[in-house]
């Protein structure tokens, strides 16, 4: 792959007087820069054919002996990088053209990144969100580190090797899952996005880069085992609580998140008079509305005079995410129910069982689940044997009557 220098008259932007800005246009790759070489010319004066500028003064003597100069620095640029052997584009030659310092290294612009993420915490950015920048970038700097002998690499270096690189280190090193997988590759082409941006790449080498995740298996609870979890007689009062707080997201679909910072602020009276959640969600901070079922109505009263909630104007005196978690294990222990719990299988378990299986529409309950996109809520919707059964069995009255 070489390199090839043109110069052209940029005749859309002539001068009063007839003469417009002679322009370098470099080429490789089928990328391309252009720079001014800061000279004007008569349309008559410049030779396409033969890229000089025609006549015998000593200003057009100065001009072609510049265009030379140029051709031959461009070509003594592309020869030194050739010469290195590392990944190199057009962008590298123009930075050394033009002398702009080669210091856009990946890592520079990923932690510029960060402190943007950690500026804005709070209103554009979760603390996740920041904890998924920091474990990504020092994963990366590991692979940079133990596998490519750098501290950091150009942006301009990145190509289709370097990343599938990168994805066979974190399945072989941390042996990662191809979801998980997923979401590093994810943040990482956001920040060559960035790159992009910034003019420091033409292109996203993630182009290249077939990014893709499976759906996964995703636990749910059917209407018996969350009727049975939610009826089981507990004499543990931390036990009480923890069941509680989880059949609430079973009849809400709220997250872990949303439902630690539910207030009294969130629950409004809706069109039909009744209440209704009216929260934005702290991951996506989309708007979703959700009308109150008696169950959850019934803990949220159940709750109402507790000393967390009366000092901190909270709905329900949540837990932390871990607590939560560890003591739903021993609670399906108790409930002798045969899946792994957590808070967000809480949530696939109102997108299923809860409201699908019974005939709520996908739409519906994408609303209510706060999706901004009706595909994110056909991962959760998991149909039932159940309501599948119901189905074939309408069908089968059908083709008999006909």
């Amino acid at each position: 792959m070489r390199v090839s220098v043109l110069f052209q008259l940029r005749r859309s932007k002539s001068r009063p007087d007839g003469k417009s800005p002679l322009y370098l246009r470099c080429t490789m790759g089928g990328q391309r820069f252009e720079a001014s070489t800061g000279f004007f010319l008569d349309r008559s004066s410049w030779i396409e054919s033969a890229q000089l500028a025609d006549g015998k003064s000593e200003e057009i003597k100065v001009i072609n002996n510049r265009l030379a100069k140029i051709r031959s620095k461009i070509l003594d640029i592309y020869n030194q990088l050739d010469s290195i052997g590392e990944p190199f584009d057009i962008l590298s030659i123009r930075d050394k053209f033009l002398g702009i310092s080669n210091g856009q290294g990946f890592l520079e612009i990923f932690d510029s990144i960060i402190k943007d993420v950690e500026a804005t915490l709070g209103n554009d950015y979760s603390p996740l969100t920041l904890k998924q920048y920091r474990t990504v970038r020092k994963r990366f700097d590991e692979f940079l580190h133990k596998k490519e002998k750098r501290k950091d690499i150009p942006v301009a270096g990145f190509d289709f090797k370097l990343i599938k690189s990168f994805d066979v280190y974190l399945k072989s090193t941390y042996h990662v899952a191809s979801n998980t997988a997923f979401c590093y590759h994810k943040i990482i082409k956001k920040v060559l996005n960035q790159a992009v941006a910034m003019n420091y790449l033409l292109r996203n080498p993630y182009s290249s880069f077939k990014l893709s995740r499976s759906d996964g298996h995703r636990d749910f609870l059917t209407l018996q085992e969350v009727q049975k979890i939610h009826s089981k007689e507990l004499a543990i009062p931390r036990m009480q609580l923890v069941r509680d707080i989880f059949v609430f997201a079973c009849y809400t679909g709220l997250s872990y998140m949303d439902i630690s910072k539910l207030s009294s602020k969130n629950i409004q009276k809706g069109s039909d008079g009744n209440d209704w959640i009216i929260l934005d969600r702290t991951k996506t901070e989309s708007r979703c509305r959700i009308p109150i079922l008696p169950v959850a109505q019934e803990i949220m009263l159940k709750y109402k005079d507790h000393p967390v909630v009366c000092s901190s104007n909270k709905i329900l005196p949540v837990l932390s995410n871990q607590k939560m978690n560890s003591y739903l294990k021993e609670l399906v222990d108790i409930c002798g129910i045969t899946k792994n719990l957590s808070m967000h299988v809480a949530r696939h378990t109102f997108a299923t069982s809860i409201t699908l299986s019974n005939g709520v529409p996908i739409e519906t309950v994408s609303k209510m689940l706060g999706h901004t996109s009706l595909k994110t809520t056909q991962i959760y919707a998991r149909i039932v044997d159940s309501k599948i059964a119901s189905d074939m069995a309408a069908l089968k009255i059908k083709l008999s009557n006909n």
